[in-house]
């Protein structure tokens, strides 16, 4: 059901050529993206609607979800599932406020300051995911981060569902009714994006377009970004886990599939130091996967060339491992597990111990799950409020704090023959800075 590879000994030069990952081939799907993302800009709300029909079998009067709709999906919500989705919120929010950025002021030499301001952008377009799974709980992911910002204009959009009369999954509509998001849209795919960045009659472009879809959502925000601000190109999802002989099989079988449930395409990786866990997660998989909904998709995600168990000599090597993969999920289920995790560069959450099991950061643990993938967690953060922000530096000099940097500045700008930047200094003075 899922394949092995044998690192004990030495480990390879580099890493990432002999590590289990799924293949994205976001460059080819540009060229398909491309006219999509042409006809918006040029034919605006007429050209979403008719993508929407063409790729959705949906036909829309509006791209815009009616506010009555919004009321009657919180209001026929499971009782169960909104108190789930408050907690959610209310964890979310608990995190994400400690996010925020307070402003600086330097004082660099008296009577000349710099200030870093932290300034939200002014709008941003939140992509929320639909087809084999609904997620509300990206509502939540894209949507608080955002409002703890401080971001004035936000809209949500979702793919319209036939068997919803065209809107989005009532859950996510109530998600987005319970965050008092009341703009919300039933587009999905590169028309989603492309509606976002260059506006249409029923939808003003945005600043910036967040949240994770399938390859043509990335595509898209490939496409576009510059145009817009995107906070990542979103690949299959992926969980490596990183145990030793002290974990339970039946635990890291599980987290395994938890992760694979999501796409054919799910990464589901286990580094390991230990053979004898490894064969009891082989034991372990055929029969939890035999007993979840969706064993077909599990199976084909666990047997495809983007998982498989990684036997490693020691927890050292297996920290070069999981370094190397940069997982977007990473859990540590190894004896002191906390020390072993605090020693992880690379990942886009790291999960510590037996408790805190990736599920757990999907939906409730106040964390982020819109999380960098495919390697990316090597050089690229997860959704935060930081996301949404940007830092502007204010400087503020007097006349004699100029005055002061004045031969500094002149200096380096005759050292990089750039005469009319000494220039603009000489010219507040009626003396000559020396040069």
């Amino acid at each position: 059901m899922i394949s092995r590879i044998d690192l004990r000994g030495s480990l390879p030069a580099d890493l990432r050529d002999v590590l289990p990952r799924a293949e994205l081939d976001v460059e080819a799907a540009l060229e398909k993206v491309r006219p999509i993302c042409e006809e918006v800009r040029h034919r605006g709300a007429a050209a979403v609607r008719e993508l929407t029909a063409r790729f959705d079998g949906v036909e829309l009067e509006s791209a815009r979800v009616p506010a009555e709709a919004l009321t009657r999906a919180l209001e026929e919500l499971d009782p169960a599932v909104r108190e789930a989705l408050e907690e959610s919120i209310r964890r979310a929010r608990l995190v994400h406020r400690d996010q925020r950025r307070t402003d600086t002021t330097t004082q660099v030499v008296p009577g000349g300051t710099v200030t870093e301001r932290w300034v939200p952008v002014d709008r941003v377009g939140l992509y929320v995911p639909g087809g084999r799974a609904v997620y509300p709980s990206s509502v939540v992911m894209n949507v608080v981060p955002a409002q703890e910002a401080g971001v004035p204009s936000l809209a949500v959009t979702s793919p319209a569902q036939k068997e919803f009369g065209g809107l989005p999954h009532p859950t996510i509509l109530a998600a987005c009714a319970l965050l008092g998001v009341d703009e919300v849209y039933a587009v999905g795919g590169a028309q989603a994006v492309a509606m976002f960045a260059y506006g249409t009659e029923e939808c003003r472009p945005a600043t910036m377009v967040t949240g994770p879809g399938n390859i043509w959502v990335a595509a898209a925000k490939r496409l576009l970004k510059g145009r817009i601000g995107i906070d990542s190109e979103a690949g299959p999802t992926e969980i490596a886990v990183l145990a030793d002989e002290t974990a339970d099989p039946v635990h890291v079988a599980a987290d395994l599939i938890s992760q694979a449930e999501h796409d054919v395409i799910a990464a589901s990786v286990l580094v390991t130091t230990s053979v004898e866990l490894a064969d009891a997660v082989e034991k372990e998989l055929p029969g939890q996967v035999a007993a979840t909904r969706h064993s077909e998709r599990i199976t084909e995600a666990l047997a495809g060339r983007q998982s498989g168990i990684v036997l490693v000599s020691n927890i050292e090597d297996g920290l070069k491992v999981v370094d190397a993969y940069a997982a977007e999920h990473l859990e540590i289920q190894t004896a002191d597990a906390r020390a072993v995790a605090a020693r992880v560069r690379n990942a886009g959450a790291i999960f510590v111990g037996p408790y805190a099991p990736v599920s757990l950061g999907d939906y409730m643990a106040g964390s982020n799950h819109v999380l960098p993938t495919g390697g990316c967690a090597c050089h690229s953060s997860g959704l935060s409020v930081q996301t949404f922000l940007r830092g502007i530096h204010v400087v503020d000099y007097s006349r004699e704090a100029l005055a002061g940097a004045a031969p500094y500045v002149c200096a380096l700008a005759d050292a990089e023959d750039l005469p009319a930047h000494g220039a603009a200094i000489r010219a507040r003075f009626d003396w000559e800075v020396p040069a």
